[in-house]
């Protein structure tokens, strides 16, 4: 293996690469020298109220892709110059993938993990084709059975693989079982823990309403939210970028679309999905009804070299990007399972829809310590929030009975404040600003934040339910020209079971929301593709609290 050069002096992993991600250019020359960092020591991780805060990308590609080419050990350099503190690697679920893949990925993980241990906790993993749906992360724990029941699962349930990717009933069911079939690994002790999270849900529109919820109804500790922001933004900057849209959100309804989402459903906003972006949509009626359904935010990162890779006939069979020889044997991903790197090889490499891992996206999440299982059992308690181009530099957001302190006497992001009718609560919101220069060299200013507020009624009637009526903007702060640290205070009384959520965003880009400006009156805006920069339209989002009476 070709050993990586030196990190350039004056780095860091908070700011890293400062000049690298110029807005709307210099993508290849970013990839190349993100790649050539070396791992930066071991850091100090703070707490913060009682948990240590690590930033992480469920969502990451390697040359075990059919539409990537970076090594695992690359891809894990990059994400610590990029200020992660976790990733899971998850390539694609295929026929090559299945028939070579595995094996020598198991390999390349256990090396990674060995020498990023200090720096990086590395997660292995599948970016699902689950039956009838579209693209899912399947992570898992660390385990002597990884390899073996990833082989497994994707000989038996991924949908490229046995051919069940029509949105027929008997699709939907084999979906349902693979995910009890995962449940079941996890209960006898062959899988230390796993995790699903579809990825990018309404950017074809074949993940239905029905479907999220009999997944997680399938499988409630192991199917625990969405990507509520895609990875791919860099697909977003205009001319000479991509000029597509942001997340590769500019497609329309196909066959295996679930014919209830609207037009608008198929764009980002804010660069979030319309599931999530839209204040009682999508995400606030899985919440409504009680769910613990959490979003998170992804690089999707591949990386891939630009000369290799074609676009599919279909991107749902992702048939055609296979064929292409890479040697003089003519061997080709079909009949290996794996492209060569393209990093010290003197190859191009081109950055062609996704900024490095935590360039530009970050999920944060709170944990009880620095290992695999803290972060896994921290994610499923939905103690995580996201954040775009590092917009704020920390979180701290609390539920807590008003002039009370201590654990009996609040929740944290995820958790579930129980109080009497008619008490009186606080919503504490403290955030640290940014004090240093995002990848693209850039200082970014935090400028409004707003907390969403809904109530709880229980289980749809229709497990196609699409919104949440009783959900809205209920506050929102003015923070432009604030430094350093600041405090938000929202009080409010309970008198049902409800939730409460926030967001902020560095206020260049906002309309009223898709259900109109009583729900949400400066929502993000709708992205036109390639007329975006996603360098100047930052937005954070948390998690819910939830509220219950005794």
């Amino acid at each position: 293996m070709t050993e990586l050069e030196p990190a350039p002096a004056g780095t860091d992993r908070r700011g890293f690469l400062r000049g690298a991600g110029l807005v709307g250019a210099g993508l290849a020359g970013a990839a190349a020298a993100a790649a050539t960092a070396a791992p930066a020591a071991a850091h100090d991780r703070e707490r913060r109220g009682g948990y240590l805060w690590l930033a992480g990308d469920h969502h990451l590609h390697s040359q075990y892709s059919n539409d990537a080419m970076y090594r695992i050990d690359d891809q894990a350099v990059r994400a610590i110059a990029g200020g992660l503190d976790w990733i899971a690697i998850t390539d694609h679920g295929n026929q090559p993938f299945a028939a070579h893949s595995i094996a020598p990925q198991r390999e390349d993980l256990l090396a990674a993990r060995e020498r990023h241990g200090e720096n990086l906790l590395i997660f292995s993993g599948l970016e699902w084709n689950i039956p009838a749906g579209e693209h899912t992360t399947l992570m898992m724990a660390p385990g002597d059975h990884e390899a073996e029941v990833l082989q497994e699962f994707v000989n038996a349930y991924d949908a490229n693989v046995v051919g069940a990717r029509d949105g027929t009933p008997a699709n939907e069911a084999l979906a349902v079982e693979a995910l009890a079939h995962l449940g079941d690994a996890v209960a006898d002790g062959r899988l230390a823990d796993a995790l699903v999270l579809p990825n990018h849900p309404a950017r074809k529109g074949i993940d239905s309403p029905a479907e999220l919820r009999a997944w997680q109804d399938a499988a409630p500790g192991i199917v625990i939210g969405f990507e509520g922001a895609p990875g791919h933004q860099a697909a977003g900057l205009p001319a000479p970028g991509m000029a597509r849209g942001r997340g590769l959100y500019d497609s329309s309804p196909g066959r295996h679309s679930f014919p209830g989402y609207p037009a608008e459903s198929y764009r980002t906003w804010g660069g979030f999905d319309w599931m999530t972006a839209t204040v009682g949509g999508v995400w606030d009626s899985l919440l409504s009804e009680g769910r613990k359904w959490w979003i998170t935010t992804t690089s999707d990162g591949h990386q891939a070299c630009g000369d290799w890779v074609k676009n599919p006939v279909d991107p749902l069979d992702q048939t055609g990007y296979d064929t292409i020889p890479y040697n003089e044997d003519g061997d080709t991903f079909d009949s290996t399972g794996v492209y060569p790197p393209p990093v010290g090889t003197g190859r191009p490499v081109a950055e062609y829809s996704s900024f490095p891992p935590g360039a530009y996206n970050k999920t944060w999440v709170g944990a009880s310590d620095f290992t695999h299982r803290a972060v896994m059992k921290a994610m499923r308690a939905g103690r995580m929030w996201v954040c775009f181009g590092d917009l704020v530099a920390g979180l701290d957001t609390r539920l807590r009975v008003k002039g009370r302190r201590g654990s009996r006497h609040e929740a944290v992001l995820g958790g579930t404040l129980a109080v009497r009718a008619g008490t009186e609560v606080e919503l504490s919101v403290k955030i640290d600003l940014a004090d240093r220069v995002n990848h693209a060299g850039l200082l970014p200013r935090l400028a409004r934040v707003d907390v969403i507020a809904g109530k709880v009624t229980g289980p749809a009637a229709d497990p196609n339910t699409l919104y949440a009526p009783e959900t809205r903007v209920v506050e929102s702060w003015d923070v432009a020209g604030e430094t350093g640290s600041i405090e938000l205070v929202h009080t409010f009384t309970v008198e049902a079971g409800m939730y409460v959520r926030v967001r902020g965003t560095d206020g260049k880009r906002s309309q009223p929301g898709y259900l109109g400006a009583d729900v949400d009156p400066a929502g993000p805006a709708l992205d036109v593709p390639g007329e975006v920069d996603p360098w100047e339209d930052l937005w954070f989002y948390t998690n819910p609290i939830f509220a219950e009476l005794k």
